[in-house]
């Protein structure tokens, strides 16, 4: 066989690898995925076949592994099971017509039931919040379920590790779990982890990307939650992670950049909830099922006060089979009868999201969006501002918070009726990628406070109008531009 032969059999053998591996792609990356997705990675795999099949292999399944969402959904049978009957709704105030159809829908997709007879109160300040949550384990008396996405020793949280500390020394069993990969990442992780270990706290890494140890999904699907319970009485739920506010990174130092969180104290029988959340999470990680600490509720813990609040939890995530946190977002935006404002650090919607919006805007709503003037990260930063001119158009008010706090905060609400807060972004990787937590509060009391942070916000922001915008230059319509097409890639 002479050698142009064999050239000619290797150009018809790497041309048919090729076409084998296009006809595969459109067999395979659009199956139960979405089409912007699907059409992403397909763009992918079509300009850079090679390169683009082993990123779609590495990051391409969007789902933790089947022994993992078999564990998550025993759980949720067991949480079905255990919570029959607890709900204690108030009947003191009428509920909007559609709410009962909304706490149906979290229910049949999270397994946690609306509960009433709780109290929250909301923090805005950072180390206040620290604090707070500080002096509630100084307290504590039988256990403390920390779960936090960054956990970080540092002059801000060591009061926190302190009394961590001060609890296990009194008898107080702790337990902490903590991102694998984003709590790795900090400048002080290893004083972090042996400062754990030294203090004798119980401790895990959630989601560990450890090959070698058998310990493997896809890496950038991260336990995104932050939650502490203590004594199944007290808990705390919200955007703030534990570290310093600059997250102990010289580029933020250098810019000055400060993070700004909103974190709820919550009381009733919602904290059980809030505690099987970490149950689950602990057993994912652990195999160890600790259902004798979730006790049932004691009548002492349940407000009689008329001002109550009803609650219920959405937890969210790839372990779950739909996207809790995007249904229910989707279903509240449909509702709202008056008025829908929206905190979001990292606003990349999905076009039902973005539609849901702009249709609330354009049927007489008054639409309120609260991001950050400047980005921490250049990719979502640039991918968010591509949706500006869409939001405007439809009559959205788009406030930008002052430089230089990146508006960290997580929540919105609906009306006089319904507020929402938790760890989730309106993003693409919260949707799909990050397990997330969010409570859903029906109460008087608490969206009226949830409207006094939305009047601080508004107080430290400017409003961003259409005209202002149109005279964006060329330039960073071509990079928001780009980072939307790559957005897609879930």
């Amino acid at each position: 066989m002479t050698r142009d032969q064999v050239t000619i059999i290797i150009i018809v053998i790497a041309l048919l690898v090729d076409l084998s591996v296009r006809v595969a792609a459109i067999i395979v990356v659009p199956r139960n995925r979405r089409p912007a997705a699907a059409t992403a990675w397909l763009l992918a795999i079509f300009l850079i076949p090679y390169v683009g099949v082993l990123v779609f292999l590495l990051i391409g399944s969007y789902k933790l592994p089947k022994k993992r969402r078999d564990k998550q959904a025993a759980i949720n049978s067991f949480i079905i099971e255990t919570t029959d009957g607890i709900e204690l709704v108030s009947n003191d105030h009428p509920w909007p017509a559609w709410l009962k159809s909304v706490v149906h829908l979290n229910r049949q997709l999270g397994a946690m039931p609306l509960v009433g007879g709780n109290s929250a109160r909301l923090i805005g300040d950072y180390e206040a919040s620290i604090a707070a949550m500080t002096a509630e384990i100084g307290m504590a008396k039988r256990f403390v379920h920390c779960e936090f996405y960054i956990i970080a020793l540092d002059t801000v949280t060591s009061d926190f590790f302190a009394a961590l500390e001060a609890a296990v020394k009194r008898g107080v069993t702790v337990r902490v779990l903590l991102d694998h990969i984003a709590s790795i990442r900090t400048s002080t992780h290893r004083a972090t982890f042996k400062r754990l270990t030294d203090i004798g706290v119980i401790w895990q890494f959630m989601l560990p990307v450890q090959p070698l140890k058998g310990k493997w999904q896809r890496p950038d699907l991260r336990n995104h939650r932050k939650l502490l319970v203590i004594d199944g009485l007290v808990g705390f739920m919200g955007s703030q992670n534990l570290i310093d506010r600059s997250y102990n990174k010289k580029s933020n130092i250098r810019r000055g950049l400060q993070w700004q969180d909103l974190m709820t104290r919550v009381e009733g029988p919602i904290v059980t909830g809030i505690n099987a959340i970490f149950i689950t999470d602990w057993y994912s990680e652990t195999d160890e099922l600790l259902d004798r600490e979730t006790s049932p509720i004691r009548e002492e813990a349940v407000n009689s006060n008329p001002d109550a609040l009803d609650c219920q939890l959405v937890p969210s995530g790839p372990g779950f089979e739909g996207e809790n946190n995007l249904r229910l977002f989707l279903a509240l935006m449909y509702y709202a009868q008056k008025k829908v404002i929206i905190t979001s650090p990292y606003f990349v919607p999905d076009d039902s999201m973005l539609y849901a919006i702009t249709t609330a805007a354009e049927r007489g709503i008054h639409v309120e969006l609260f991001v950050s003037e400047i980005g921490d990260q250049a990719g979502v930063y640039h991918a968010q501002r591509s949706y500006y001119e869409a939001l405007l158009r439809a009559g959205v008010h788009i406030w930008l918070y002052e430089s230089p706090y990146i508006l960290h905060a997580k929540h919105f609400t609906i009306d006089d009726d319904i507020a929402v807060i938790g760890s989730s972004n309106m993003d693409i990787r919260s949707f799909n990628l990050d397990l997330e937590i969010s409570l859903m509060v029906r109460g008087a009391t608490f969206v009226n406070e949830m409207r006094a942070v939305e009047d601080g916000y508004r107080a430290r922001s400017r409003e961003l109008t259409l005209t202002q915008w149109m005279k964006q230059p060329l330039r960073s319509t071509i990079l928001d531009n780009l980072a939307r097409l790559t957005s897609a890639l879930q």
